[in-house]
């Protein structure tokens, strides 16, 4: 009989084959007598570039969006000159190259911790990149994906960015991991990707290679030890749910004609797919990244200009740059924060660098001008009435006449109504409100449940808003990891939010999971989620 496990289903699907677990890290270096300390700091400067420049080649291998933008970001880890600067200081006090790397990484990893939030997020990474510096350092190749010659269920404790940004979905059939949790990379690229996922699953890395498994992204359910009789019915089942949701077309709308606007969230023109009614969230950090300069005016135009021309006459909202914390840019030399998660981030970076967003609001206004695209523009970490008032008039002031703020801190939710009196409309980032408002780090699996966005209040903090846009006559929006999940896609929209924005893969399910509910069943289904006492009372039916 099958052994079951349990833990979060955080990309819908099912899958089933053979699991094989991640090739382990290297083992944790032994310190040794350094003879020669130039040629061991030249060793480990060789090792910690090779595998930023391995990291950038990935992302330039994978196709632009999530994938790509996590891993430039790990790029710029490994890039670090504080991080270089850290791993020659131990070299140099007699430590090995391999000793050094892991001593360093180590420190940054401890801080990293410390700060919380985004950067606690990073720890993975870190992890990551200590992994593959060590390998390269000792020679030994780095860890990654298993190969056993047919499509598997991947297994691991975790997965860096550099892993799941270079799945293979035609080999990769699912992903289970121990740890992470529903709003981790792991999650975001998995749906990204359209792989059944489930993570924070515990007892999965005890699996033997070559068990044959099935995996629920749905329901976070794991059988071991399965028949093939079972294995084929979950490829079956599994094939008929892809082929009908692959009929699914138009705009998103409840069983009796409710209209939701579906759109996709992108980082760049490679991400447009032609079906979407148009765009929730373009991440515009992807131009920034990998700088020493803030790109120039004429560079953004030709970006977001490619970007509006391929969603002709249809509605593009623009995020502005949301550096700071886990996105450091080294023209913006924002120095030590105590707590980065809550420093200078999003908007805030108007504070020391206006000119910065000046510049991108000029250059989405000229594109705006020479495509047909509506073009919105939306400010990230908006706390307060004024900064929203400040940012609004800033777009105004350069011919963009939709501006928005993005609702990802508990004061700009309990503030809503106050809000929609300087903007156009709010946009709800759920990633971020979880955080905030449960103080729960991202990448605490302990705390995973905390971050489920059908917790009560969450929801809350959402209806708030979207009550405040019913009000105001004003759109209210939901971006965040909560509108790709088509359980709580009816909840949010019995709530009163007009638009849900997810990855392009994520839209089919979503559009089925509306049309299956009337405005109503909405409206039952999200009194009934407000009014429970914790999230495994909520059941969409």
């Amino acid at each position: 009989m099958a052994e079951l496990l349990h833990g979060i289903g955080v990309s819908p699907g099912s899958a089933a084959g053979p699991a094989y677990r991640m090739s382990p890290p290297p083992p944790t270096p032994e310190p040794t007598t350094v003879v020669d300390l130039d040629a061991e700091v030249d060793r480990a400067v060789t090792a910690l570039e090779s595998v930023a420049a391995d990291l950038s080649r990935r992302a330039e291998g994978v196709a632009a969006g999530a994938a790509a933008d996590v891993l430039r970001a790990q790029a710029m880890m490994a890039q670090d000159p504080e991080l270089s600067a850290a791993v020659v200081a131990q070299v140099r006090a007699g430590t090995s190259a391999p000793v050094a790397v892991d001593r360093a990484l180590a420190v940054h990893r401890q801080a990293f911790q410390a700060a919380g939030g985004y950067l606690a997020e990073r720890v993975t990474d870190l992890d990551d990149i200590r992994d593959r510096t060590v390998a390269a350092c000792l020679g030994l190749p780095p860890p990654g994906i298993p190969d056993p010659g047919h499509p598997f269920v991947l297994i691991a404790r975790d997965l860096a960015p550099a892993d799941t940004a270079g799945l293979d979905p035609e080999q990769v059939l699912a992903l289970i991991t121990e740890e992470g949790g529903p709003t981790s990379h792991t999650a975001i690229l998995a749906r990204a990707a359209g792989l059944p996922a489930v993570v924070r699953c515990p007892g999965a890395t005890t699996v033997a290679d070559g068990v044959e498994v099935t995996v629920d992204g749905s329901t976070g359910q794991v059988a071991v030890g399965v028949d093939q009789d079972t294995v084929t019915a979950t490829r079956v089942a599994e094939q008929r749910r892809r082929r009908r949701l692959a009929t699914t077309r138009g705009p998103g709308r409840t069983a009796d004609g409710h209209p939701v606007a579906l759109y996709g969230n992108i980082g760049s023109a490679d991400d447009v797919d032609g079906e979407l009614e148009g765009v929730g969230l373009f991440r515009t950090e992807l131009l920034y990244l990998d700088r020493s300069d803030p790109p120039g005016r004429d560079e953004q135009i030709a970006a977001y200009a490619e970007v509006f021309t391929a969603l002709p006459g249809r509605r593009v909202i623009v995020r502005t740059l949301d550096a700071g914390a886990d996105k450091p840019l080294p023209f913006l030399a924002a120095g030590e924060e105590p707590n980065p998660a809550l420093g200078v981030r999003g908007l805030r970076l108007a504070r020391r660098r206006a000119d910065v967003l000046h510049t991108q609001l000029e250059a989405i206004a000229q594109a705006a001008r020479d495509t047909t695209a509506e073009v919105w523009v939306m400010a990230p970490m908006v706390a307060t009435v004024a900064e929203a008032a400040w940012f609004a008039d800033a777009c105004r002031d350069v011919g963009l006449p939709t501006a928005g703020a993005m609702v990802e801190v508990p004061a700009a939710a309990l503030r809503a109504r106050a809000l929609l009196s300087a903007v156009d409309f709010l946009s709800i980032g759920t990633n971020d409100l979880s955080q905030y408002t449960f103080a729960a780090d991202r990448q605490c699996g302990d705390l995973a449940d905390l971050l489920d966005p059908a917790q009560p209040a969450l929801l809350e903090l959402i209806a708030g808003c979207a009550a405040a846009g019913r009000e105001a006559g004003k759109p209210v929006g939901v971006c965040g990891e909560a509108a790709a999940d088509p359980r709580l896609a009816p909840v949010l929209v019995g709530l009163g939010v007009t638009s849900l924005s997810m990855a392009p893969r994520a839209v089919p399910e979503v559009r089925e999971a509306l049309a299956a509910h009337t405005f109503a069943d909405c409206r039952r289904l999200a009194t009934e989620a407000l009014s429970a006492g914790d999230t495994t009372q909520l059941t969409v039916t």
